[in-house]
């Protein structure tokens, strides 16, 4: 599959639907459909042709599950590290700058890189079968950068973040639409994408120079109080653990940690 299939955009009644399209790997993000996101996301037009943003994934099992980590196996310096995580927050900044409102409608599993896009949307629906989280405690060893964990502070508060990276768990739809993280939970995936596009339309027709207001308002409140984190970037993507975890986790088999 070339990469230009493997994260589609396709225009219907104003909106925009983006959709990965990696089924086989439970939608699991290549370098190129991030970049893909994020071109779209700042090419996006103004003159009110897209009304509102859709970003899903497809299959019905998976809105993204992470980055795909093959891919970390070229790693081998610490400039590699600090440009994914350089990388990664230019693709969420690009997402919360979108011109347009975007909505993300998750079904299933919805981690680590696809549940960072999915914080990054202005408004999260769901399905049923969510299941939302970072689990890199128990799988990879490698941190979030610190604007990522701003940005998931904000919208759960601090202490249920932390919660959920130190135990691994996800957050199941129950929990998620009690704690704000989404505004709606659907039977199915059906009903999931029919609503987002009613809730496209709807949000659609609001005045657009207050939601991008509203929208660029909020993004400059929490960049106001960004800090450097490139020591912490390098210390878990260089470690033996690192190494250790993407091995275990491609292998299937449970890591053992050492700290080094």
């Amino acid at each position: 599959m070339t990469p230009a299939s493997e994260i589609t955009d396709e225009m219907r009644d104003g909106v925009m639907w983006i959709t990965f399209q990696r089924p086989q790997a439970r939608n699991a993000l290549t370098f190129a459909m991030y970049e893909r996101l994020a071109q779209l996301c700042r090419e996006m037009p103004t003159d009110l042709s897209v009304k509102a943003v859709v970003i899903s994934g497809a299959g019905g099992k998976a809105f993204a599950a992470g980055t795909d980590m093959t891919q970390f196996r070229t790693f081998e310096t610490e400039q590699d590290a600090l440009d994914y995580e350089k990388q990664i927050d230019a693709v969420l900044e690009a997402v919360e700058r979108c011109p347009m409102p975007t909505i993300a409608a998750i079904n299933g599993a919805c981690t680590g890189g696809g549940a960072s896009i999915a914080a990054a949307c202005d408004i999260r629906i769901a399905s049923a079968r969510l299941k939302f989280g970072f689990p890199i405690a128990r799988t990879l060893g490698n941190c979030l950068a610190a604007a990522n964990l701003a940005r998931l502070s904000e919208l759960i508060g601090a202490g249920r973040v932390r919660e959920l990276i130190f135990s691994a768990r996800l957050i199941e739809a129950p929990e998620a639409l009690a704690a704000g993280l989404v505004s709606e939970v659907l039977d199915d995936d059906a009903a999931l994408l029919a609503r987002a596009a009613e809730l496209a339309q709807h949000i659609g027709a609001m005045a657009p120079l207050t939601l991008r207001a509203t929208k660029e308002a909020m993004r400059r409140n929490r960049a106001a109080n960004q800090v450097t984190d490139a020591d912490l970037i390098t210390m878990c993507y260089m470690s033996d653990d690192f190494r250790t975890g993407m091995e275990a986790f491609l292998e299937k088999r449970t890591p053992v940690w050492t700290g080094k």
